[in-house]
């Protein structure tokens, strides 16, 4: 081709049309490329004489100089382009209203956790608190579980790998034994010691997982240990909370016996809604029992003339009654659908 100004128009006109990358490196190929228009004329200098190859070859790079830029303009506007198309995409509407902070709040059972404790505070309970590792002294025979017991199972209890005794306590009942330790220390230089009560809550481990029951969940343990402590001030004291928990005097409590290694005598607590959907039907709320004398003496509290009574509830079973859930899984997977609703 021997107008060269002709060459520069084509090339300028094809980039011009490009509307990608790959168009435009299509079009390069075509005049600039190994075989491209630009090459062929460069290539057929060789055959010129030299005087006229000097003047056509300076002529001929003006032109590839030309391409060149045209080339490099238009791959320019096809940058912006794609960076303009990538703003607008992305583009926010600041005159939007923003979509603001959702207030957070407490979790249900952490709720319930400090209705307890403000509930039995009220009525001169101390909180206490103890290692979610525990020893197996702490966890199991301080508190009359003997050695074969069922619950030192594997298949009950997490213990750590390697370790036969130390474990992720299966109750808070081990914070008793601390207390009470702690409390005979505390006092040994007195003829008479003052009455220990406290309530233990917090999180306890144990090898368990459906609709009601998860590996991890809370306990809240209490301990009333003293001179004339009896049964009659366990019924009390434990009728009188859950009627102030629920928020009802119709509430309806029983004690049925059962066996506990740590009490002696032992129940189980039973409460009865008297209207709503739980009316009529009996439900299990929680153990207690008269604090058993291998417990008290391993708390290095005289049996023969302290006594002591304990109990357990699940704070995790009373936030389903008092909300009306029906799965205690849903407490702990972290729904917000579900936990938005206790804001």
């Amino acid at each position: 081709m021997d107008n060269l100004g002709q060459l520069v128009d084509e090339a300028q006109a094809a980039f011009a049309a490009a509307g990608d990358g790959a168009a435009l490196e299509q079009a390069k190929a075509r005049f600039l490329g190994k075989n491209g228009l630009v090459t062929e004329q460069l290539k057929a200098l060789g055959k010129l004489a030299p005087d006229e190859k000097r003047e056509r070859g300076a002529a001929v790079n003006r032109a590839k100089a030309a391409i060149e830029a045209a080339l490099d303009a238009h791959r320019e506007r096809l940058r912006e382009a794609a960076l303009d198309a990538q703003l607008a995409a992305e583009r926010l509407d600041v005159s939007l209203p923003g979509r603001g902070a959702m207030p957070g709040g407490l979790h249900p059972v952490s709720r319930t956790l400090e209705r307890i404790e403000r509930l039995l505070h009220s009525i001169g309970f101390a909180v206490a608190d103890g290692p979610e590792i525990e020893t197996d002294w702490h966890n199991f025979t301080a508190l009359n579980v003997p050695p074969n017991h069922p619950a030192r199972s594997m298949q009950d209890t997490f213990f750590l790998e390697g370790r036969n005794d130390v474990l992720l306590r299966t109750h808070t009942s081990p914070v008793q034994i601390r207390a009470m330790l702690a409390h005979a220390e505390r006092h040994s230089a007195l003829d008479v010691m003052p009455d220990l009560r406290i309530i233990a809550p917090g999180r306890v481990y144990r090898v368990d997982s459906d609709a009601t029951h998860s590996p991890m969940f809370h306990q809240v343990e209490g301990l009333w240990v003293g001179e004339r402590v009896s049964f009659a001030d366990l019924k009390g004291i434990v009728g009188d909370f859950l009627r102030k928990f629920f928020e009802t005097e119709e509430l309806q409590v029983r004690f049925r016996p059962s066996f506990f290694p740590f009490t002696e005598p032992s129940a189980e607590i039973d409460v009865a809604f008297m209207s709503g959907a739980l009316e009529g039907h009996w439900l299990e709320v929680a153990g207690c029992g008269m604090v058993h004398p291998n417990v008290l003496r391993s708390g290095n509290i005289d049996p023969e003339r302290y006594t002591g009574f304990a109990f357990g509830f699940g704070p995790d079973r009373l936030a389903m009654l008092r909300y009306g859930v029906n799965d205690l899984r849903l407490f702990f997977e972290g729904d917000l659908r579900f936990l938005s609703q206790f804001r």
